[in-house]
């Protein structure tokens, strides 16, 4: 089929028109997916409906954040008791909502930016995850720092790790992360091309090489992690099989798929910018991608792209 892409297990298929939403919603950059334990999908976009959640078969269920985020939305995650998490860069703080959209917790000083570079939490954190676990709340802290702190479930400060640079346990905007059923710690370092893997206490235990930009990242229940790489430079977007494709990987960090076109675009079986992951109970993968952020905006004139979709797992 042409809409089909990747190989055995990891064979998935664009499921166009899957979501339904009202007249008028969009995902422009969709910059996170998660999925609860109803398989209800979330994605945070940067529109004028900042969270908008479809049932798993894509009906429409609510949108909620309106008024609470700017053109910065940048992360989503579904703790295992339903909670929504949120990560807004430019709001330096982390916040915790009902599957409703309630708002329950604040970590950090919404609008205060620690100094950058001090390693004190926050300046424009990219993304967290929940233990599984103990509940703790891991977070990195991308843009402004090269850190990542741990909290615990009540907002409480337990540990930070991370510094500005290339060695191992150094990062170059730390992403993304998600945390195993052994409290290993994942942390997708960007512009370092590789994922570094860690204990619950920073202690550095494994590096992955080889994974041009990546971003995107979330864990199945079968405890297979995928990984999303970014486009490559602007000016060399016409270069093959560098970026913009989905990685899957063993916890051990054996490849076990490379899912994608050779080159970048938008068709059903091509990405640009995948920068938010969420899988279900079934195996299906939600892809969000910030399209228009980093490549539509710089075209003359400036285009928009796809940039939310479900991949079925055939």
């Amino acid at each position: 089929m042409a809409n089909t892409i990747g190989s055995g297990r990891f064979t998935y298929e664009t499921v166009e028109g899957w979501a339904e939403i009202p007249p008028g919603y969009e995902f422009p950059d969709a910059s996170g997916v998660t999925v609860d334990s109803q398989d209800n999908v979330y994605i945070l976009n940067r529109g004028a409906h900042p969270v908008i959640v479809l049932d798993k078969n894509g009906k429409f269920l609510r949108s909620w954040g309106e008024g609470e985020f700017d053109a910065r939305a940048h992360g989503i995650h579904c703790s295992p008791d339903d909670f929504i998490w949120t990560v807004n860069d430019n709001q330096h703080c982390i916040k915790k909502y009902t599957p409703e959209g309630k708002l329950v917790l604040t970590v950090g000083i919404e609008g205060e930016a620690a100094e950058k570079w001090s390693g004190k939490p926050f300046n424009r954190p990219t993304n967290m995850a929940i233990s599984p676990n103990t509940g703790d709340v891991y977070i990195t802290d991308g843009y402004g720092n090269s850190r990542v702190h741990r909290y615990t479930a009540e907002g409480k400060h337990v540990v930070s790790w991370g510094a500005p640079g290339v060695d191992p346990g150094e990062f170059q905007v730390p992403h993304n992360v998600v945390i195993d059923a052994d409290e290993n710690v994942y942390i997708t370092d960007r512009e370092n091309y590789r994922l570094q893997v860690f204990d619950s206490n920073g202690g550095l235990k494994n590096i992955w090489q080889n994974i041009y930009r990546p971003q995107a990242m979330c864990m199945d229940k079968e405890g297979i992690i995928y990984v999303g790489e970014m486009l490559m430079d602007t000016e060399l977007t016409d270069y093959p099989m560098v970026g913009h494709r989905l990685n899957a990987y063993s916890r051990d960090g054996t490849r076990l798929a490379r899912v994608g076109d050779a080159m970048i675009g938008d068709g059903p079986t091509q990405f640009i910018a995948p920068h938010g992951f969420g899988v279900d109970s079934q195996g299906n993968l939600y892809v969000g991608e910030v399209s228009y952020t980093v490549y539509g905006r710089r075209m003359d004139p400036p285009q928009t792209f796809r940039c939310f979709r479900k991949l079925r797992r055939v």
